[in-house]
């Protein structure tokens, strides 16, 4: 689904080729760490209130990354905090 009006497309997409390399990625960089607060918000959101924020943060590598991982990192930043 697309809601932005041809014209405006056409503007913005100028301006992407316009920017350049560098300016993109910072863009795409910006993007993506939106993305990320905002899914993170609505695990937050979902998880009970005693839930703290490492445990949202595993959920979020689980989910994002296979829950394979997500017991490697706990186990990880328990070794770092010894």
């Amino acid at each position: 689904m697309n809601d932005t009006d041809p014209r405006a497309a056409a503007v913005q997409l100028e301006l992407l080729r316009q920017a350049g390399p560098e300016r993109r990625a910072a863009i795409a960089g910006r993007l993506s760490d939106e993305v990320i607060r905002l899914s993170r918000r609505a695990l937050r959101e979902q998880s009970s209130p005693d839930v703290d924020e490492l445990e949202v943060k595993l959920r979020w590598v689980e989910l994002h990354y296979g829950a394979d991982l997500a017991p490697r990192v706990r186990a990880y930043l328990a070794a770092r905090r010894r």
